[in-house]
């Protein structure tokens, strides 16, 4: 398996192996549970689906709700793919839960989230520009300035930057050290930020490097 879905608990420091404290941001993923095997020779390629968060049949669309019901498996709030690992993965079974296990021995990881929103940015927040002077007679202290020329382009090109909206968005962090894991409680500690707010759905896949 690649990797889990899991929920970001917080932050909190641990001790490592030398003794050192640590930053580690927590990660429940103790509640996976396989909905589908996907196989070369029935949908063209090999995959995992799984579900996290179970939830009432009453706040799933239909669609998923037949899509669960002719798989066996429980209403959940998060369905997502993950590439398999080894050829064991082929034998995973519907129903199946997985948990912390997953990252045993795994030593970096990618970790996938909605970033925090900001609302509407100026382009010093968003884009760490630099302010005008505050001496006498200087208007211009936290606007953008110019946009581009009137006479020609007389346009505003493409990917200018500009305030308006920030954050909100898909944000992956790659390369974060795992220092441990609990199977226990279902945890995962990441070394450093990952992104999104806490309760935010975390995607956590294992790093490979080329």
């Amino acid at each position: 398996m690649q990797g889990l879905i899991g929920k970001k608990v917080g932050m909190t420091r641990i001790f490592n192996e030398t003794g050192r404290v640590v930053g580690v941001t927590v990660i429940q993923v103790g509640s996976n549970v396989v909905e589908q095997v996907k196989t070369e020779e029935n949908d063209g390629y090999s995959a995992v689906q799984l579900g996290f968060l179970e939830v009432e049949e009453r706040k799933v669309r239909k669609p998923q709700l037949g899509h669960f019901q002719k798989l066996g498996t429980a209403p959940v709030k998060v369905l997502k793919e993950f590439e398999m690992d080894s050829a064991e993965d082929a034998n995973l079974k519907p129903g199946q839960a997985l948990g912390a296990e997953v990252f045993e021995n795994v030593r970096f990881v990618n970790a996938t989230g909605v970033s925090k929103g900001r609302g509407h940015a100026g382009t010093i927040k968003k884009y760490n520009f630099q302010r005008g002077r505050e001496s006498h007679g200087n208007t211009n202290h936290r606007e953008r300035g110019s946009s581009g020329a009137g006479s020609y382009p007389a346009r505003v090109m493409p990917g200018l930057r500009m305030s308006g909206h920030m954050g909100a968005c898909q944000v992956t962090t790659r390369r974060l050290e795992v220092i441990g894991i609990d199977k226990e409680q279902g945890l995962v500690f990441v070394k450093g930020s990952v992104p999104g707010c806490r309760t935010g759905i975390v995607y956590l896949k294992k790093f490979i490097e080329k």
